[in-house]
């Protein structure tokens, strides 16, 4: 198999000589040109047609322009590039922007140099990788919403918010009303998913405050 061309762009010393020792001793990958900033390797693709690399390591907060940033630039140089965001940063927002900006994978800067290794060479592949703390907040992201109970509260909800108002307890209120203590419990839960609160105290000062 031809070695894949592989670029990293990093700014921490440390990360990116660990990048460059692990993945440029590997015979599966050439690296090709390593980078401390997004600025840095745009100038060496603009100086150099030849430099092609099919896949590259991007960190995010980078001095000057941020790897997020700089992805529709490299795109624009070459746009089968393999972009896969190798960060620190593992909020939802950073998540969606890289990808929705062409990055085709997200790791987090906590996993193994071989899970690194392995990821790229998954994307190689046609796959995509995330790390499972990001593949969790993606899944978690497109979940479905659970569908709110509409409309007002019922006559007996109401009399439950009315014993509730009035300092009866669940217990109290399902004596008065002639109901079970199980069949009170349920009914506020309802009344709690309608008026969209989750505490007696909510209940009553939502119900003083409409009076």
């Amino acid at each position: 198999m031809k070695p894949i061309a592989l670029a990293i762009v990093e700014d921490d010393p440390i990360i990116r000589e660990s990048l460059r020792t692990f993945l440029g001793g590997d015979p599966q990958f050439e690296l090709v040109y390593t980078a401390v900033s997004m600025e840095d390797f745009l100038q060496a693709l603009d100086r150099d047609p030849h430099l092609i690399p099919s896949a590259m390591l991007l960190d995010i907060q980078l001095p000057g322009q941020s790897g997020i940033e700089g992805i529709p630039a490299i795109k624009k140089y070459r746009p089968d590039i393999d972009i896969i965001m190798l960060t620190t940063f593992e909020e939802s927002d950073k998540i969606f922007a890289a990808l929705c900006a062409g990055a085709c994978s997200y790791l987090s800067k906590r996993v193994s140099l071989v899970t690194i290794r392995d990821a790229i060479l998954t994307v190689h592949r046609g796959g995509s990788y995330m790390s499972p703390s990001i593949a969790r907040k993606v899944v978690e992201y497109f979940a479905p919403i659970p569908k709110k109970i509409d409309g007002p509260l019922t006559s007996r909800q109401q009399e439950i918010v009315e014993c509730i108002v009035n300092g009866l307890s669940y217990k109290m209120a399902a004596d008065k009303l002639g109901i079970s203590l199980d069949t009170v419990r349920t009914h506020i839960k309802h009344i709690y998913q309608v008026l969209e609160i989750n505490s007696k105290g909510e209940l009553i000062r939502k119900t003083l405050d409409k009076r």
